[in-house]
């Protein structure tokens, strides 16, 4: 079934509110996806710095020393900020590539959760208020986010197989839905160069819009290519560093809601997402076309 939420915030006052909104929002989807629970979060960068968010499942061991062992492979100076099972390495821009070799050598059981320069994803199995307890996720701030709350189907329970997830640079994806080409798909995008970590269908989506855009499309234009390239039913909400979109199949048999303000513009799967976000009362809602894109940027 799955629970899909996501914030553009507008109103610059509302940014250090992100992540109290957003978690409220994952937690009332509950319901919706039990099995784990993901949030990526889009923060104002910093000048000439890089962020790549990192997991272990034996984070005492693999994060000890991480930072040093990567400034010494890299020589250049790392910045390390542990929270929980995740890591955030912050890194100069130029040298996320380099970090990215020398943690596969250094380091061959902590996975890349994302990269870019703004973004940061933390997922993990569990309930979606123990997810978000354990990464503090209500006090974190920012320009705008998504959240998925899980419930498997077509995959295994696992932290890698929990949503969002992320094939490109400041670019995540949350799906609710089923995408019955998958297979085929991640066949063809290999060749492309465009590897996935998991078999997961959602990651093939993530990954299919990374290679459009590789290819030159718009993020407009490569959501809108999805409703000829990929079969089965879904809804798609993506993040990008700039703004975040949505699109459903033609089908549209997942629901979907969406509220804007002059402060926001908000997704849920459900109503009672976004009742709590302020002002909701005064909001423009309405239920999103099929096979129609709907992109929101800073």
């Amino acid at each position: 079934m799955c629970g899909i939420v996501g914030l553009f915030i507008k109103d610059p006052a509302l940014e250090p509110k992100l992540g109290e909104l957003l978690t409220d929002m994952l937690i009332t989807m509950t319901d919706r996806g039990p099995d784990s629970a993901g949030i990526a979060i889009y923060s104002r960068p910093d000048d000439g710095l890089a962020k790549i968010t990192v997991q272990s499942a034996n984070p005492s061991a693999d994060f000890a020393t991480l930072d040093k062992d990567l400034k010494e492979a890299i020589g250049k100076p790392v910045a390390l900020k542990v929270k929980s099972t995740h890591a955030v390495i912050e890194l100069p821009m130029n040298q996320v590539e380099a970090a990215r070799s020398a943690l596969a050598h250094l380091c061959p059981d902590v996975r890349v959760m994302s990269a870019g320069d703004s973004l940061e994803i933390y997922k993990e199995v569990g309930l979606p208020k123990d997810v978000a307890a354990r990464f503090d996720l209500a006090k974190m701030k920012g320009t705008h986010g998504i959240g998925h709350t899980r419930m498997a189907t077509e995959s295994a329970v696992t932290t890698l197989g929990a949503h969002p997830f992320s094939t490109g640079s400041d670019q995540c994806l949350v799906h609710n839905g089923s995408l019955s080409n998958h297979n085929s798909l991640r066949r063809k995008l290999a060749r492309e160069g465009i590897q996935t970590a998991t078999q997961n269908d959602t990651e093939v989506g993530a990954a299919y819009l990374t290679w459009k855009m590789r290819e030159g499309a718009t993020l407009g234009e490569a959501l809108e290519s999805t409703i000829d390239d990929i079969d089965g039913f879904f809804t798609f909400v993506v993040g990008t560093k700039d703004g975040f979109g949505v699109i459903r199949d033609p089908i549209a048999c997942k629901p979907a809601v969406m509220a804007e303000t002059d402060q926001y513009v908000a997704f849920g799967s459900e109503y009672r997402a976004l009742v709590n976000l302020p002002g909701i009362d005064n909001a423009r809602v309405w239920e999103p076309e099929p096979s129609t894109v709907y992109f929101w940027n800073h």
